[in-house]
């Protein structure tokens, strides 16, 4: 051990003793894309003892610009899956589990229960609202990572009786208010930058170490390298009112931004898809094939012909809206690797077409 972490152990904030508090160490990261990769890589390089991963989804050609735990050889597999046996190689000291489900209402309390400290690398306000509730029901702290095109944020919530992410932002925003990386786009590096950025501050507050970015967010520009932090308190109300459930309230997609939303511009010809069309019999275009299936909204029922093996499960309709809330009912159903599809059939059709 002593010659793996040597570096760490001579520094004297450190030493033999901080590694052992690193060792003991128990950190769940939400998210294995961008920001996630990057997080789990160096945490485990830096030895914390057991690592958690959770994400549902599978790796897609459009991810390996950015989400270097992967290659091309890794397309179609579950992320958490490939990340986890990408960090017993670059580790096989640690211990890795790997989560490959959403997090829901159901479930959260009890990933999230065994360990000390939780990372959001989330990239949707549905998922980032559900973790930071039960932080602060589970009194642990939430490390917290945001990107925008070229810019990015990090904040540490729930530290030390420190504020909470809705202590800054108390309800999530408005439906398309705010834009994804799958609307806007992403500089590639720019998620390791502010990945890293997040792993440092876990070992940190792990450590003792330093001045966490509790009650502070730092605001980061990758183009001029201006940087800003901001100075927030905590909010006793809205802490309570979250404090009083017995578990976390959801947060409703039809109030916030659609967040398993995917645009025909970022799906590869070659993915292993089934493509389910919700409209009602007799909508036109009509859309047939092998890969296809019909099962309408009206009558939906999430386990009808539908299995989680691996595929991605893109549901589609003539604008997105009903398409979007069979993806909300198949992922509460326990449905893993569900996507709407932001255009409708016409431009499906069209899609389909030039890649057959």
């Amino acid at each position: 051990m002593n010659e793996r972490y040597r570096r760490h152990i001579q520094l004297d904030e450190v030493g033999s003793s901080g590694q052992q508090k690193l060792s003991n160490a128990k950190v769940l990261v939400v998210g294995a894309g961008g920001l996630g990769c990057p997080i789990l890589q160096y945490l485990a390089t830096s030895g914390i003892g057991t690592l958690g991963i959770v994400d549902f989804d599978t790796v897609s050609v459009s991810n390996l610009h950015r989400q270097i735990l992967y290659t091309a050889n890794d397309v179609g597999k579950h992320k958490a899956e490939v990340a986890r046996q990408q960090l017993q190689h670059l580790n096989p000291d640690i211990i890795v589990e790997a989560y490959t489900t959403a997090l829901t209402v159901d479930n959260c309390l009890n990933i999230l229960k065994p360990y000390d400290i939780i990372v959001d690398g989330t990239d949707n306000f549905v998922t980032r609202y559900l973790i930071n509730d039960a932080c602060l029901l589970l009194d642990k702290p939430m490390v917290f990572g945001a990107l925008y095109k070229f810019e990015g944020q990090v904040s540490v919530f729930n530290h030390q009786n420190g504020p909470s992410y809705r202590c800054l932002f108390p309800n999530p925003p408005a439906k398309n208010e705010v834009p994804n990386c799958n609307d806007t786009g992403v500089l590639g590096v720019l998620p390791g930058i502010i990945g890293l950025l997040q792993a440092t501050e876990v070992l940190k507050i792990i450590l003792g170490i330093g001045e966490v970015l509790s009650g502070k967010i730092l605001f980061l520009n990758t183009l001029t390298y201006q940087q800003r932090i901001l100075k927030f308190p905590r909010n006793e109300a809205i802490i309570k009112g979250v404090k009083k459930n017995v578990k976390p309230k959801a947060v409703s997609t039809d109030d916030c931004i659609f967040t398993t939303s995917l645009s025909l511009n970022t799906i590869e010809a070659t993915d292993n898809i089934v493509w389910i069309d919700v409209r009602e019999n007799g909508e036109t275009p009509e859309l047939y094939g092998e890969h296809i299936l019909k099962m309408p909204l009206s009558s939906f029922e999430s386990s009808q012909n539908l299995q989680n093996d691996g595929k991605r499960h893109i549901f589609f309709c003539q604008s997105g809206i009903r398409s979007q809330k069979a993806t909300n009912l198949a992922i509460e159903s326990g449905l893993m690797n569900c996507f709407s599809l932001k255009e409708g059939a016409h431009e499906l059709k069209r899609w389909l077409t030039q890649n057959k």
